[in-house]
């Protein structure tokens, strides 16, 4: 999601580009239908699989937007095309982590990206993040419950890690307080923490989880009237669209750089919600299954009145 401004402007502002896209192979989905990416290719779990495939391209230029084994591994198997890589912060990310010393640029990571690739003359057209839905995949909401026919806050319920996620008890009480129908978001292991906050906010809640494939999930956020997200993928397909955000964070936080990315003239579309002032955080740059601390406070602090003021305002 994150890349998808450097796709759309070296696809715009290069003339006669042909733009090839390498990524997992469970991915894909997210990219299928960008009408910038002429090629995907994906790996599965062998990398060796992938390089007979590329090296038939002959490419031009490599761009290494992730920086990490793979793709030196991919770089240094495809020799003799310059390459233009990414220049992480890993040590400054473990400075804030380790001792929370914070020496991060004030800069978004989609600015940084564009960074990488200045020597080819790209530049930043300001028009965010893309995300782009097949017509098969948009759900038509005529299809749900009457009531969340005409506007609905969407709240993701699912994240990769524990420690991202608001608490249950926090979703009940913040869903409690909301005043229009709620649509809850998230995969096949949520669904059950869905169940147990619709019985305890009846019939404001359509849970959705484990329902939509992620296309799918996409556009009940692109039409939502608001999302209230924690620091996770959907958050940024949120951003594509431009929608008013509530961003809840946990564990992580924005100053890593991965906040909803807006155009500057929607900028306060975004609010950020978090704990500030707690020694222990971020205890992580991405995060774990439980609180290290045993505590949870950066969730647990969560003001939910607040997040309801905004929605309910």
């Amino acid at each position: 999601m994150l890349t998808t401004p450097v796709i759309r402007c070296i696809k715009e502002q290069l003339h006669e580009v042909e733009l090839h896209y390498l990524t997992k192979e469970e991915y894909k989905p997210l990219l299928l239908n960008n009408p910038y990416i002429d090629k995907i290719h994906t790996i599965k779990k062998d990398l060796k699989k992938i390089l007979p495939d590329l090296k038939k391209e002959k490419f031009d230029y490599i761009i290494d937007l992730h920086k990490n084994i793979r793709s030196l591994f991919i770089k240094l198997s495809l020799i003799g095309i310059p390459s233009l890589t990414f220049q992480k912060l890993t040590f400054k990310k473990w400075l804030l982590v380790k001792f929370k010393i914070n020496v991060m640029p004030s800069i978004h990571i989609v600015d940084r990206y564009l960074s990488t690739v200045k020597f080819l003359n790209i530049f930043n057209d300001n028009k965010g993040l893309d995300y782009f839905i097949d017509e098969k995949n948009i759900v038509n909401l005529n299809e749900l419950p009457e009531t969340f026919r005409n506007e609905y806050v969407a709240i993701v319920l699912g994240s990769k890690h524990n420690t991202k996620q608001l608490p249950t008890d926090k979703l009940i009480s913040l869903c409690q307080k909301i005043n229009i129908p709620m649509v809850l978001i998230g995969s096949k292991e949520d669904k059950d923490k869905g169940e147990l906050i619709k019985k305890s906010v009846e019939n404001k809640i359509y849970n959705a989880c484990g329902i939509f494939n992620i296309n799918q999930s996409a556009s009940l956020v692109q039409q939502a009237k608001m999302v209230i997200t924690p620091d996770t993928g959907l958050m940024h397909i949120a951003a594509a669209f431009q929608k008013k955000i509530i961003s809840i964070w946990g564990n992580t936080v924005p100053a890593f750089g991965m906040y909803p990315y807006l155009p500057e003239d929607i900028k306060n579309r975004s609010v950020i919600i978090e704990t500030n002032g707690l020694l222990c955080r971020p205890c992580s740059r991405l995060g774990y299954k439980t609180c290290p601390e045993k505590h949870f406070n950066c969730m647990n602090r969560i003001n939910e009145n607040t997040i309801a003021e905004i929605v309910n305002s």
